[in-house]
């Protein structure tokens, strides 16, 4: 008998937290991943260098697998090179990849339309020229890496780091989490934990924005994160095999706690910050009228 879906984006799903609050935003922390499509087309075009490799002599068939093999390579750096951007403008605060991945792809873009064109046996010039024009239509098409640091005035880079180091480490926590969750093949569930997920991000942006918050959300982004990655895990392996009603209450239950806890500190958070900002604009009025300037 066919059932009726109702899952978080049906019409009549409630999208409030426990706390009576509305939850928080899925996609607030995500952003659309480019590093699929187009990347794509690159890997399926270098394809043809497998099919005439082996219609050559020795020399041709190693030239044309060196080919593929290095336009492949370029294809997998332009994917993470994508995927590196896309968490640079995701963040407020942050640091230029180490590995300028986009750069280093267009090279091998060039490297390897050079070893398609070229001729076996003989030195052809017009083999690099394809080269070149290939490595900077890449670039045209898929810019370089970010190269400049950003939200970083007046933050020192030790603070920085360790912020980086730590949201890493808590988003490695929430993608175990939904990959663990995945295993149950429960719609309502996977929304759930995504829930849970976009109220922990919400708490990473505002300890980036301001480093000095990382001391009071430690423990939420390692302690209790592991704890719910585990718990996770554990619930995932019953569920997939039983289906026990009990143990999906108990961990909707966790969950729930989780997330009014996380919403709460980060609120915390918030308040700390413009507390902290008013006392500064305070002592900068009294400073003013020390100095005998006062506002009209």
């Amino acid at each position: 008998m066919a059932q009726k879906y109702g899952g978080q984006f049906s019409p009549d799903a409630k999208n409030t937290a426990p706390n009576g609050r509305s939850r928080a935003n899925l996609m607030e922390g995500k952003s659309v991943d480019r590093a699929t499509a187009r990347p794509n087309f690159l890997f399926l075009a270098a394809l043809p260098l497998l099919l005439t490799a082996f219609g050559q002599n020795a020399v041709g068939m190693a030239i044309d697998l060196a080919a593929f093999a290095v336009l492949a390579f370029g294809v997998f750096m332009l994917r993470e090179g994508l995927k590196a951007e896309a968490a640079y403008h995701e963040r407020s605060v942050a640091k230029p990849p180490r590995l300028p991945r986009k750069i280093l792809a267009a090279i091998l873009m060039g490297i390897g339309l050079a070893l398609a064109a070229s001729d076996p046996g003989s030195f052809n010039p017009t083999s690099l020229i394809y080269g070149v024009i290939g490595a900077v239509l890449h670039l045209m098409a898929f810019g370089i890496d970010p190269l400049s640091s950003k939200g970083t005035e007046g933050i020192s880079d030790i603070e920085t780091d360790r912020v980086a180091r730590a949201v890493d480490k808590a988003e490695d926590l929430l993608d175990a989490m939904g990959d663990a969750i995945k295993r149950t093949r429960n719609r309502d569930l996977q929304a759930r934990v995504e829930a849970f997920q976009a109220t922990a991000r919400r708490m990473f942006r505002t300890v980036e924005n301001d480093p000095r918050d990382l001391r009071a959300a430690r423990k939420y982004l390692g302690v209790y994160l592991k704890g719910a990655r585990d718990a996770t895990v554990k619930f995932a392996d019953i569920y997939a095999r039983s289906e026990n009603a009990e143990a999906r209450a108990d961990y909707e239950a966790l969950l729930d706690d989780l997330e009014t806890n996380f919403t709460a500190r980060t609120e915390q958070l918030l308040v700390e910050d413009k507390t902290d900002l008013d006392v500064k604009i305070e002592v900068l009025r009294d400073r003013l009228q020390r100095e005998g300037l006062r506002p009209d």
